[in-house]
């Protein structure tokens, strides 16, 4: 009976020594997980601004404003002074997209471009200067001469011309291959003539682009290349008083 009860002991003392050890173990091997530098290392920033596909890569000019949610893929180049605003997508698999001088992609906007146009146009989107794109508009395959405004919500079919100095209204649809001339305010879906700008609207369309871009100046500063946190840490040093 005595060498039972020693036994017993024996295997419950080692029982809980390895219960207690457990947990130890696996801490450890956790850690070793954490360190292995073949553990994948992952970007909790949620996307990547910029993607590249096959040899093409987003192409952005140093004065160029985007705001780090945007998504630039492939073949999509953002020339100086443009700004591509919150949410929006320009998908370049396809072909070539382009947002020109002080033109501006405002917010949710889709610009796509597909291989070619049924109506035998260029079939990449090619936004020009000193335009202006309000939110939630989709574009694919069109192309919109300098000094226009295309209202939010609108939609741009393959093919579809927009000349300079043109406006279409909000919520307005423009068919493939369709082509809206020099000076004409458009409206509707299917988007139809409405009537002739004046001298002086015409006027105010790249006023509007360049107020955009100043604005984009603004939020600009808060998107900084190098950061600022040591102005934080230098600040909290010299509130403790320990020497900078």
């Amino acid at each position: 009976m005595a060498t039972l009860a020693r036994l017993s002991r024996k295997s419950l003392t080692s029982a809980l020594s390895s219960h207690h050890l457990l947990p130890r173990t696996l801490a450890t091997e956790a850690a070793k997980m954490r360190e292995s530098p073949d553990r994948v290392k992952w970007d909790y920033r949620g996307q990547r601004r910029i993607i590249p596909l096959g040899q093409w890569v987003p192409k952005i000019a140093v004065d160029a404003y985007v705001t780090p949610n945007v998504v630039l893929a492939g073949q999509v180049t953002v020339c100086d002074g443009a700004s591509v605003w919150n949410g929006a997508v320009l998908r370049g698999d396809l072909n070539k997209i382009t947002v020109g001088f002080c033109s501006n992609v405002q917010e949710r906007c889709v610009i796509h471009a597909a291989w070619s146009s049924p109506t035998g146009l260029p079939a990449e989107t090619s936004i020009e200067r000193f335009v202006t794109i309000g939110g939630y508009c989709l574009l694919r395959s069109c192309t919109i001469e300098p000094e226009c405004i295309i209202g939010q919500h609108s939609i741009l079919m393959e093919g579809s011309l927009v000349e300079t100095h043109s406006i279409v209204e909000a919520g307005s649809v423009v068919p493939p291959g369709r082509r809206i001339p020099t000076g004409e305010l458009w409206a509707g879906n299917p988007a139809r003539f409405v009537r002739t700008l004046s001298h002086e609207e015409t006027l105010e369309i790249p006023k509007l682009a360049v107020a955009i871009n100043d604005l984009s100046k603004s939020h600009f500063s808060e998107f900084l290349p190098f950061s600022t946190v040591y102005l934080e840490v230098e600040k909290m040093k010299k509130s403790l008083g320990i020497s900078i």
